[in-house]
């Protein structure tokens, strides 16, 4: 390998990359970390204010962005995503399924209402998003897609099962997907995480926090900006042999 082929593994200049749920937490943080690595960043989640605070968060850092009101369990909501992201860029490279509704009930409470919202958001919005992008990026050259899952799809998961299912069920996808799409040229990925100190963490009673602290071996939460690197790897140009996987990035908290 020569300097110029090493310094484009993680160039990702001139590509567009929409995130979902990307005005805060994980999102936020993978969407600094590919403007910083070159690329037009679109970000998506369900309020106007916030996805237009983060897109002119991301323009400050020098970046190209705009933000996308868009609401993954409105599959009307899809189509414009993808449509306003071709629109203003002129493509599509990487998407980024990160928004997830993290609904919990223990089994025998379970409401149908609760179900289907989970449902319509964490796993029916990012494979019918992946397929309202899909024309666009079989037109790329470097495509690839990104499923944010959880290791709670791989762990005993008490009060969790809806999450955990859903996540479980998109990891199913990320592999059919994987397989049905590398003849087009794109790539298909997960990204498990552990504990992250975000929103959705910090809603937890302290007892809960420091349950899945002390399950994982480094004894700490994950800051956001931890992801950003294991997200690069399966999105660019060095993770280029690289389909059909999930990452765990847990603080050794899952035994293999």
């Amino acid at each position: 390998m020569d300097r110029a082929s090493f310094d484009r593994l993680f160039d990702m200049a001139g590509r567009t990359v929409v995130v979902t749920g990307g005005t805060r937490g994980i999102g936020l943080a993978l969407a600094e970390g590919y403007v910083l690595a070159g690329a037009q960043v679109v970000v998506a989640s369900r309020k106007p204010d916030a996805c237009e605070q983060a897109a002119a968060h991301l323009r400050g850092m020098g970046g190209a962005a705009i933000g996308v009101p868009t609401h993954l369990g409105e599959v009307d909501d899809l189509a414009a995503l993808v449509e306003r992201t071709v629109a203003e860029f002129g493509g599509l490279d990487v998407l980024v399924n990160n928004a997830a509704n993290p609904l919990a009930q223990p089994l025998g409470q379970i409401t149908v209402d609760a179900l289907t919202k989970s449902f319509d958001v964490n796993l029916r919005g990012p494979v019918m998003l992946v397929q309202e992008a899909l024309p666009h990026l079989r037109n790329s050259a470097h495509a690839a897609v990104l499923n944010m899952v959880s290791i709670g799809g791989f762990i005993f998961a008490p009060a969790l099962s809806i999450y955990a299912s859903m996540k479980s069920a998109l990891m199913s996808f990320t592999r059919s997907m994987a397989a049905e799409f590398a003849g087009d040229g794109i790539r298909v990925n997960a990204l498990a995480p552990g504990p992250v100190d975000t929103d959705m963490m910090r809603k937890n009673p302290q007892e809960v926090i420091d349950g899945m602290v002390s399950g994982t071996l480094m004894r700490r939460l994950a800051s956001a900006d931890e992801m950003v690197g294991a997200a690069m790897l399966l999105t660019s140009d060095a993770g280029s042999y690289m389909t059909g996987q999930v990452i765990m990035v847990d603080g050794g908290g899952t035994p293999r």
